[in-house]
């Protein structure tokens, strides 16, 4: 990630560009509802747009013909869902191959959909999963954030092996299945070294972006159903203990100090 022009042959590029098309399709339908409905929400959807554009500028050299990462969809996909995830993925890719030479015009459906559909999917199910279940919320966004960057390279390793295999097999013959599992391990393992620690870095940035948003923007949060009212006031107690035991232990140790200087 991000795969670079030239480096899918046909005809996967255009399977993945049909599939990523489709998506963002139904993406472009649920990003009007939600603007006809609630527009004071797109304050929301432009933190989490700027995410993961700066994110996946962040490049890292990992793979011939590819690169490292982190790629900031979590936040988008746990506030907006995966299908709205989608389009503000593919307009800061789209930008990116345009204007950066940061991937490619051919290969940008199949990044569209391992960075901003698969990705996001796998870390908003995760979320869904872990929030029936009562899972604290700060764990909860950090778990999702982090598998949903994980996701991205487990496809894109994928998307990448296969085409090769395609490629070098000519076609869907006997050598093509061993040929295939032998890349996709390849891939993994390499992009392993710098993604595994680039996940929980992730992880624990976007949670903190989660937490000020909370606190700055808690009733829309709660509006987008991440959390509920009593969760809120609970998280806003938190704070306001945590403000009122900093500011005891300041004016003791100012105390402390002012009778060290007396004496």
């Amino acid at each position: 990630m991000h795969i670079m022009e030239g480096c899918l042959p046909g005809p996967w590029w255009q399977i993945w560009t049909v599939l990523s098309f489709i998506v963002v399709i139904y993406g472009i339908y649920r990003l009007n509802q939600l603007v006809k409905k609630n527009r004071e929400l797109l304050p929301l959807l432009a933190v989490a747009g700027a995410f993961i554009f700066v994110f996946s500028c962040l490049k890292l050299p990992s793979v011939t013909g590819s690169c490292s990462h982190p790629t900031g969809t979590g936040l988008s996909a746990i506030m907006f869902g995966p299908a709205i995830t989608s389009v503000v993925g593919f307009i800061v890719l789209l930008f990116q191959a345009l204007l950066l030479a940061h991937g490619g015009m051919t290969t940008l459906g199949a990044n569209v959909f391992s960075m901003g559909i698969f990705g996001p999917f796998v870390g908003w199910g995760l979320f869904k999963i872990l929030q029936k279940a009562k899972a604290p919320i700060y764990l909860n966004v950090f778990l999702a954030a982090a598998v949903a960057d994980l996701a991205t390279y487990v496809l894109t390793s994928f998307e990448m092996a296969i085409g090769l295999s395609y490629d070098v097999a000519g076609g869907f013959g006997d050598p093509f299945m061993s040929l295939m599992i032998e890349q996709s391990i390849g891939f993994l393992s390499i992009f392993a070294v710098t993604q595994l620690p680039l996940a929980v870095i992730e992880g624990l940035i976007l949670t903190v972006a989660f937490k000020y948003l909370v606190k700055v923007k808690g009733e829309l949060i709660v509006k987008l159903g991440i959390i509920d009212d009593e969760q809120l006031q609970k998280i806003r107690d938190n704070w306001r203990k945590a403000w009122l035991k900093i500011i005891i232990n300041k004016k003791t140790e100012r105390k402390t100090w002012q009778n060290i200087h007396w004496k």
